[in-house]
């Protein structure tokens, strides 16, 4: 197992990002990794990886394009309307200032499902004030990551509608019956393991005093103009309003997020809230925000078609089993492990829920695990890593916010706390589950 292509590249993965090293190249590093130890050469690997990026295109121009509608909102004024309302509402309450971030990031997910599009919007207009109140930014890292993850995991609505449906899908094509009341039934529990780790982190551990680094003349590369005010609130705003509705509504309807940014930046420019000859401004900046982020999902999902291609996720499954038996416990304990580094490569709990299923449901009901079992299984191992993966949009998007003044650290800010605090709740609640039910 130790020699196995899989785990060996994820490692390299999270030691190279731990030493610092930009996540871009941990991620191709560790790629190149898994296509010399499953046999390929390096010029096979990176041929691989390429070819395998597209499956990420359509969401890179997604956040490209929703990276410019929210420089755009920005420069409206709109942004600093709604600053000014905060800095008056959360004067001197940190925790409530991270709890309401929680439950915008959570509306994001379900009610609104526009997923990380609300973080470059608001999170870089607040930073000001997060260092006023001395807030913890890990822990506003937190609040977010538990509002784009734990709605989708247990709500089957919006994203969990998604979510839950291909979990209920992929048990269903291999051959274990399952509705998606079950499959969201099954969830509650490591729900809940999520709720833990949030309280956890936001009372406990980041409810101290704490200001980020100071940025260096060369980080600070961000300089989006939020401040800038057209004005009391007026047409401008209106207009920002009409256009963010618009943008939420065309997406809804065509399920495109490009779409939907498209509509959203046609209208400022259209009523003049942003002129013509901002465009070259606006764009710029939008790729600045969200270029990085972007390129990251292309090379991650190549990273994932290097790593399907190895064969290393079945031969990892198969070996682990083999070690441990029938026993539930330590099934569920193996395969959740086997989850966390699958997902932690991959970064994504969507994208690998088909892997898992293909590879759980033959083992669980091998071993006699109920359907709500297999399910909790397959939904938590799916979740597992997603928190703490570089390569995730649930860590990427709150990283692009945070970091819009250059002082927050993707890994060490970002990835670590949400690694600890959500992927331990997890891991406990997942294997209680599988037991349990």
């Amino acid at each position: 197992m130790l020699t196995n292509a899989v785990l060996v590249s994820v490692l390299v993965m999270v030691v190279v990002s731990l030493f610092r090293v930009n996540v871009l190249f941990a991620i191709i590093l560790a790629a190149l990794t898994a296509g010399l130890m499953s046999g390929m050469s390096l010029g096979e690997a990176a041929e691989l990886m390429v070819s395998g990026m597209g499956g990420q295109s359509n969401t890179a121009l997604s956040y490209v394009l929703l990276g410019i509608f929210a420089v755009m909102i920005g420069l409206s004024g709109i942004t600093t309307i709604l600053v000014n309302k905060m800095l008056t509402l959360f004067r001197g309450k940190k925790m409530a200032l991270v709890l309401s971030l929680a439950v915008i990031a959570c509306l994001s997910q379900n009610i609104v499902p526009v997923h990380i599009a609300f973080i470059p919007i608001l999170i870089p207009p607040l930073l000001g004030l997060f260092n006023k109140l001395k807030l913890d930014r890990r822990a506003v890292a937190a609040a977010l990551t538990f509002g784009l993850k734990a709605p989708y995991m247990t709500i089957p609505v919006g994203f969990g509608l998604i979510f839950q449906g291909i979990i209920r899908d992929e048990m269903i094509a291999n051959n274990m019956p399952i509705t998606l009341n079950e499959v969201t039934i099954s969830m509650l529990i490591p729900g809940a393991g999520m709720v833990v780790g949030l309280l956890v982190a936001i009372f406990i551990t980041y409810r101290k005093d704490h200001l980020p680094k100071e940025s260096q003349p060369d980080e600070a590369n961000i300089e989006v103009a939020y401040t800038e005010e057209k004005g009391n609130w007026g047409f401008y705003q209106w207009m920002t309003i009409i256009a963010i509705i618009a943008a939420l509504v065309t997406q809804l309807m065509t399920e495109s997020l490009i779409l939907g940014a498209l509509s959203g930046i046609i209208i400022l420019f259209a009523t003049r809230v942003i002129k013509m000859n901002e465009n070259e401004k606006v764009v710029q900046k939008g790729i600045g925000m969200m270029g990085m982020i972007a390129f990251i999902m292309l090379v991650a999902s190549g990273y994932a078609t290097v790593l399907q291609e190895t064969g290393g996720i079945e031969q990892l499954v198969e070996q682990a089993i083999s070690m441990v038996g029938t026993s539930s416990f330590l099934i569920a304990t193996t395969m959740l492990v086997v989850g966390l580094f699958i997902t932690m490569g991959i970064g994504t709990s969507f994208g690998t829920i088909p892997i898992l299923a293909a590879l759980y449901v033959p083992i669980c009901a091998a071993a006699g695990l109920s359907p709500l079992a297999t399910a909790a299984l397959i939904g938590t191992a799916g979740a597992l890593g997603d928190a703490g993966s570089p390569a995730s949009d649930s860590t990427l998007g709150p990283t692009a916010g945070l970091n819009a003044d250059g002082r927050h650290n993707h890994i060490w800010d970002t990835c670590v706390p949400t690694f600890l605090h959500y992927n331990i709740p997890l891991f406990i609640c997942g294997v209680i589950a599988a037991v349990i039910l």
